[in-house]
């Protein structure tokens, strides 16, 4: 009877925090369907309104809004397969091959998550401006090429998932660093890489601070900039901005159903595996 008794605390649990992390989203959709006037109103009105298309076309006309997640688009795919590539090939070396200093380079590559990304907002500028890079997407790009959490997931799964034998083996069998990283490697953490590509997919996706410090290009500015101009100085449409909000939402909600499978079965492994 205990046991039946903590299992339904636990249900009930789980379904008041599953409700709690879902209104935020409801609570956005609810704004995006109402007037500002409505979202004003006291007592606040919980119920979906019926203004989603006026604000939905005052948004379309305020920005540019497929222009700039068309430019978000091709950030986000590029960072994410540029780290896919860069992270696993990293942390494949750190994981199965000796050499001097590997261990000092690792430790400091961990060391390197402990610094906000805003400490090395100047220095990085200047070497965009050093590039010319300033104002182009290649300045968001290129910098997110690789980063320090991809290298020790992937090298944490590498790790534990392969074997030396199964290195050496691929080695005597002709297979040099690059053959045995795309036979052995790769096919062994599929799920790791599908969540380390949608992880850093809705990091780009969403990413304000960098792309506001370093595109000075109107017809290159990503979504979460272009819809922070609906913040205006005499006044702020909230239905609007929540519309653009919920707009921008929509893609990485597909792209989360699409990939759930995979995301959370790399995510459970590698806490399985760590």
């Amino acid at each position: 009877m205990r046991w039946q008794w903590r299992g339904v605390t636990l249900h009930v649990v789980l379904a008041v925090a599953g409700i709690l992390s879902l209104f935020p989203f409801y609570w956005t959709l609810v704004m995006a369907t109402n007037t500002t006037a409505d979202i004003y109103r006291f007592p606040p009105k919980f119920t979906l309104g019926s203004q989603l298309d006026d604000n939905v076309r005052a948004v379309l006309e305020n920005v540019a809004f497929f222009q700039s997640m068309g430019n978000t688009l091709v950030v986000a795919v590029s960072t994410t397969l540029l780290v896919l590539f860069f992270d696993s090939l990293a942390a494949f070396t750190f994981a199965k091959f000796r050499f001097p200093g590997r261990n000092v380079l690792f430790v400091i590559l961990l060391a390197t998550m402990l610094l906000p990304a805003q400490l090395g907002a100047i220095p990085q500028f200047q070497t965009m401006a050093a590039f010319g890079w300033v104002g182009s997407l290649k300045a968001l790009v290129i910098p997110a090429a690789a980063n320090a959490f991809g290298i020790f997931w992937l090298r944490q799964y590498f790790s534990s998932s392969i074997h030396d034998e199964l290195v050496e083996a691929a080695t005597l069998d002709g297979c040099g660093f690059l053959g045995v990283y795309r036979n052995v490697a790769l096919p062994s953490a599929r799920p790791a890489l599908a969540f380390l590509g949608i992880f850093t997919f809705v990091g780009s996706w969403n990413d304000y601070f960098w792309p506001l410090v370093v595109l000075t290009n109107p017809d290159h500015l990503t979504l979460q900039v272009a819809l922070s101009t609906l913040n205006r100085s005499h006044g702020v449409d909230y239905s609007m901005v929540m519309t653009g909000a919920l707009m921008a939402m929509v893609p990485l909600i597909v792209i989360f159903i699409v990939f759930a499978r995979q995301f959370i079965k790399g995510a459970t492994e590698g806490a399985i595996r760590g």
